[in-house]
């Protein structure tokens, strides 16, 4: 995945900043400093969180520190809104990356985002003119409203959590849309578990351990946004979907 991501970088220079969820990064569950600076090196600019933020422990003394790019949701209950959002400077242009967890579905129980999200934007007003949202939310019709809230608002709002790829990709009034990007994660598997341990659970309803599929092809999902830096409103939006070999 690292040398997929440096090679991106390398292929199209016009790809100036590279986000990437890290919810899942450590095994599965959560992440840590290591893969956290593996990521980084890779290319990647800034590291999103979701519902498995606080798996691994250390993670909080990670936020704490500006000069780390990682940020996690801002409508935890526990946090302050200034651990889920950064403003970055990309080329000259200030990009304000925001990083919000639903509620529908969900077995945490957060702020409500819609709330989270408007005082952010009026914190950071005349702040940035790029705005991005990842929202890390199970279900597509919550992630699809806040799209809609958000319409010519903010530059992208985009969906992750639920790790496959969804078609309904389209720009509302500037925003570009995603109801969730997928996953990057081995291609014989359930979601990136070995398909045995789910099939197991579901099956027999056991209490099941994280098994990362150890198949060497790797799906990479993404997805690529053209933004205008005058105006910060979506001009394009593309999913990525393509297989390659673990190196």
């Amino acid at each position: 995945m690292s040398k997929v991501i440096a090679d991106c970088k390398k292929e199209d220079p016009e790809i100036s900043l590279v986000i990437a969820n890290g919810e899942n990064a450590a095994h599965g569950m959560g992440i840590t400093k290591k893969v956290l600076e593996e990521l980084l090196k890779a290319g990647v600019d800034l590291v999103t969180l979701g519902d498995h933020t606080w798996d691994i422990k250390g993670v909080a003394d990670l936020l704490e520190k500006e000069d780390i790019p990682l940020i996690c949701p801002a409508n935890f209950p526990k946090l302050t809104l200034d651990k889920g959002w950064r403003i970055l400077d990309v080329r000259g242009e200030n990009v304000l990356v925001i990083n919000l967890i639903g509620r529908v579905f969900m077995k945490i129980h957060p702020d409500c985002p819609f709330r989270a999200v408007d005082e952010i934007l009026k914190k950071c007003e005349n702040k940035a003119k790029i705005i991005i949202v990842d929202f890390h939310a199970e279900a597509t019709s919550e992630k699809g409203a806040l799209g809609h809230y958000l319409a010519g608002r903010v530059s992208a709002v985009l969906g992750t959590h639920t790790h496959v790829q969804t078609a309904d990709e389209k720009i509302l009034d500037g925003t570009a849309c995603l109801t969730d990007i997928g996953m990057v994660g081995p291609v014989d598997s359930n979601i990136g578990v070995q398909k045995g341990v789910i099939l197991n659970h579901l099956i027999t309803q056991v209490p099941f351990k994280y098994e990362i599929s150890p198949d060497e092809n790797v799906l990479i999902n993404a997805v690529v946004l053209d933004i205008d830096e005058e105006t910060g409103k979506a001009r394009g939006i593309k999913r990525v979907n393509k297989v390659v070999k673990n190196i």
